[in-house]
Parts: C-alpha cells; structure tokens; sequence
C-alpha cells in the first residue's frame, strides 16, 4: 500500500538514510558509511532533494543527475544549502555511482536502501512487473526547515525534476 504524495506545505519526514563522511573512497567502505535521518540533515536548511528511480539507469544517468552535477553551483547562489540525492539503492551503489558522475563535494547521496523514504514520502513506484522491484519515482522538491516548498514529480522525462526546473522555481 503506497501513501498520498507529499505536498507543498506539508513537513518531510524524519526517516533513516545512509551517506558517506565527507573525503571517504570506495576503498574505505565500513567505518566510512553515515547512518542520519532527513530532519538531521535538512533541518534549518533550505535544501534540493532530488530522486532517481535507480542509479545507473540510462536517464540517470546520462541526464538527471548529471544535471545537478552542472548547476549545484547555480543552485547555491541561488539560497539552497544542500543538493541531496536519493535512490531505492544500497550506499555501495550510490558510492559507485557518485564517483562515476563526479559529483564528490557537490552532491550528497542518501541511500534509502529499503525505499522508507520514498514510501513515506508517497513517492514509490511499484516496478516488479519489470523485475526492477519498488523503487523511487522521479522527483525533486524544494525544502526550507523541513517543511515543502516546491514538488516536482516527472512519469516521463525529467522536465519537473530537473535542475533547470528548480532554478526557474527559486528564481520566480
């Protein structure tokens, strides 16, 4: 059973995430991993948390993610803290995938590697019948001190999720 979707006005929940310390290498995997929760994270902040339905799949891949890669810079200038990655992956995998887009010091990835974030958010996307099992939806919201500023939710593309979706909202 899949909750409402979060809205605009609605608080983030405080759900359970891993990341990395900041510096570690693939090399330095178990004293290195971070257990947090999102209100440690984002409270007091005004942050862009972005998901992908998987790392490693080609919109991604060669799109999404890469895109906030390029404008975390812009993004910042613009008043967010923190750009914040998710996936229904391990953080083995969000390691991986974070040295492959290069995104090391301008991205933090949260693995929610049994999907209770995107669960508790509304935002799961049932894709057994693909053999891909429940993952995230695409999406990107805006966040000031917990509480939703923005929902950007895309089925195709990556229109309302992107990078340039939320620069044109924080600049409206």
């Amino acid at each position: 059973m899949f909750l409402a979707e979060i809205k605009v006005g609605d608080s983030i929940p405080d759900v359970g995430v891993a990341t990395w310390k900041e510096g570690a290498t693939f090399h330095e995997l178990g004293p290195n991993i971070i257990k947090t929760s999102t209100h440690a994270l984002f409270s007091g902040k005004k942050v862009v948390l972005f998901s992908i339905p998987g790392a490693f799949t080609p919109t991604c891949t060669n799109s999404h993610c890469p895109g906030f890669v390029n404008e975390s810079k812009a993004l910042k200038a613009a008043g967010i803290d923190l750009v914040a990655m998710t996936a229904v992956n391990d953080v083995f995998v969000l390691k991986a995938f974070e040295d492959y887009v290069k995104a090391a010091g301008q991205i933090t990835f949260l693995a929610d590697g049994s999907g209770h974030l995107a669960s508790s958010l509304g935002l799961s996307k049932d894709l057994t019948q693909a053999g891909l099992g429940v993952r995230g939806k695409r999406y990107a919201l805006v966040i000031d001190n917990l509480v939703v500023k923005y929902v950007g939710i895309d089925d195709a593309g990556v229109d309302k999720s992107s990078a340039q979706g939320i620069l044109a909202f924080l600049k409206s």
